[in-house]
């Protein structure tokens, strides 16, 4: 049955088929300013989301040059011996620091030194240019404190592996180190039951256990994470100790924080992967069963190959959440920068270094504090490099697959 043309509408089609020009203007469309309204505020929430993306780049970056141009002068932990005449180039010095090393850049009070040598046998004595950088060279009294400008180079910073800015050590790989330990304890333990539940939730659970099963597994998701982080405490550990012994896992460790961080995960991990398999046609299922396959050969040689992209795209998702989670391993990892591959022992990671600096008291502009900025924008390039491979695999295997 042939739908009926409104009286007003096939008025208006006769004009403009006799003259053309007569109702051009009735046919045209009529503005909708709702749709307007709704494009504009969808372009501000794009735009604002590309602002706020390159302003965290650039606070990042430039608070990061601070940290690699120390304005400041950090203690050396070395006292004059001896008194120091304006005439004197070798100076003794007193306490149980690193020794100086030539080319180290110190300061007596106002005047600015060069170490030009050391004596190998006795790293507290020295010898120095004095006046550097056209200071006044002056008397200075025994005990006078020793300070030491030590550039952060970019190489030092990602090769040294001992972090202790308040000494002049920039390496950052004790904090890397113990963050990829983490993420990959936490996917070891969120890749199978993540991918076990998603499996479950496509392929085997009817719609009614999936409509109270799907919701169950995603409220781990709206649990705080400092609950996460004192159940690794209070739970996890006992039960490893327990388990391997009080002398092997330490009270604050890595694979406590690992495993509870893996936890904290599933449900991402669960959701992501469950949609890419529902996304699988149901015309490659039937065919599969129509050639004799069984479910479970269907599901592992047929659905899991053809959601594949979606699959690693949850698990690299995954891995970025676990390198950026904060809380639990600042309550169960540890406080202290250490390179070790001991998941049994405590070991700071970049977000917990970050909160455990800037939540205490630490003063503007010094090399403790513009140290969080560096580390905020290395693990930003992390992330960002987590997500661009994820984005290259998800855009190679669809390719494959559609």
């Amino acid at each position: 049955m042939s739908k009926q043309v409104p009286t007003e509408k096939k008025d208006i089609i006769g004009r403009a088929l006799r003259r053309p020009d007569a109702g051009a203007e009735e046919l045209q469309r009529r503005p909708r300013y709702s749709e307007s309204l709704v494009r504009a505020v969808l372009l501000l929430a794009g735009t604002l989301s590309i602002v706020v993306t390159v302003g965290i780049i650039v606070v990042l970056g430039t608070e990061s040059l601070r940290f690699f141009t120390p304005p400041s002068w950090i203690d050396s932990f070395f006292k004059a011996a001896e008194p120091v005449y304006p005439r004197d180039t070798t100076l003794v010095l007193s306490g149980s620091a690193t020794p100086l090393r030539a080319g180290d850049h110190i300061q007596l009070h106002s005047e600015q030194m060069l170490v030009t040598a050391y004596d190998a046998s006795d790293g507290a004595l020295i010898t120095v240019e004095r006046g550097y950088n056209g200071t006044a060279i002056v008397e200075h009294a025994a005990g006078a404190e020793v300070f030491k400008n030590v550039p952060v180079t970019l190489g030092e910073f990602l090769t040294g592996a001992i972090w202790q800015p308040h000494i002049g050590r920039y390496g950052v790989l004790p904090l890397v180190s113990a963050t990829l330990m983490v993420a990959t304890i936490a996917m070891i333990v969120c890749v199978p039951l993540g991918l076990a539940a998603a499996i479950y939730l496509s392929e085997y659970a009817s719609p009614r256990v999936r409509a109270a099963f799907k919701p169950v597994l995603e409220l781990l998701a709206g649990v705080p994470t400092v609950v996460f982080g004192y159940f690794a405490l209070v739970f996890v550990t006992p039960v490893l100790r327990s388990i391997l012994g009080a002398d092997v896992v330490q009270i604050y460790n890595t694979a406590s924080a690992g495993i509870v961080v893996g936890i904290l995960i599933i449900p991402t991990i669960a959701s992501v992967s469950e949609d890419a398999l529902q996304a699988v046609p149901i015309s490659l299922r039937e065919a599969s069963y129509g050639l004799g396959a069984t479910r479970l050969e269907t599901t592992f040689r047929v659905v899991l190959p053809a959601a594949l992209s979606g699959i690693v795209a949850a698990f690299i998702l995954g891995v970025s959440r676990a390198v950026g989670e904060t809380m639990v391993v600042a309550i169960a990892a540890g406080a202290g920068p250490k390179l070790t591959l001991n998941p049994f022992e405590g070991a700071e990671t970049m977000t917990g270094h970050i909160l455990r600096i800037s939540s205490g008291d630490v003063s503007y502009d010094s090399i403790d504090y513009n140290s969080i900025f560096a580390i905020g924008l290395l693990l930003f390039i992390i992330t960002l490099v987590l997500n661009m491979v994820s984005r290259a695999i998800t855009r190679r295997f669809r390719e494959v697959y559609e």
